[in-house]
């Protein structure tokens, strides 16, 4: 079964309901419902979720890299509740807007420190 949804989900583009990219779906996190039955409950994104699932020396090279970036530390995933999910194709579609959605600490501090910078980048100079 986690061969299935890991070939469903994982490294996928997310795409908010304005056809905005969001990122990647680096991990999925699992509960159990009354019954015991297991359910996907949140998609994870973000350099944390990508540096716990590779794991080992490469894994932790990916945390530190992205916490080196970021004041808030240690790096944790962002996390996206499935019930957001209204279709999973080459993509998987959210209904909600990217702004409605937790942002990534990297992603942020790469948008004003670098992003932001690039002339043409419909950004003012800062």
């Amino acid at each position: 079964m986690r061969f299935q949804l890991g070939r469903q989900l994982l490294d996928r583009q997310l795409v908010d309901v304005d056809g905005r990219l969001v990122g990647k779906v680096d991990d999925i996190e699992f509960d159990l419902d009354d019954d015991q039955v297991p359910y996907v409950r949140t998609l994870l994104v973000g350099p944390g979720a990508l540096g716990e699932r590779v794991g080992g020396r490469l894994g932790r090279l990916l945390i530190l890299a992205a916490e080196r970036l970021v004041t808030d530390r240690p790096v944790t995933a962002l996390r996206i509740p499935f019930h957001l999910v209204t279709r999973v194709d080459s993509a998987v579609w959210l209904s909600a807007r990217a702004d409605e959605l937790p942002e990534s600490p990297v992603e942020e501090w790469l948008r004003r420190h670098l992003i932001d910078r690039i002339p043409g980048s419909g950004h003012a100079s800062g």
